[in-house]
């Protein structure tokens, strides 16, 4: 694998994981209230602790998006 494929594999990577990370966001605002209704009643979760456990998941996937993908292709970027 040359440097010109990492390069397009892990642009892609990025792109898709990004495009997850917007469904997931687009998914909580959009059907918070079924989805406290679903996850409340089988954990027992108030509102707030279904949006922390959010909240850390979507940062925790946007800072391995960001060390996985985004910061190799940059540094590929630079080298090549």
């Amino acid at each position: 694998m040359n440097i010109q494929i990492a390069r397009e594999v892990l642009l892609w990577c990025s792109i898709i994981n990004y495009g997850l990370l917007v469904v997931w966001f687009l998914l909580l605002v959009l059907l918070h209230e079924w989805l406290y209704r679903l996850w409340g009643k089988w954990f027992r979760l108030s509102a707030e602790q279904l949006d922390a456990i959010n909240f850390a998941g979507m940062v925790l996937f946007k800072l391995g998006v960001l060390l996985f993908n985004v910061v190799p292709y940059i540094a590929l970027r630079i080298v090549g």
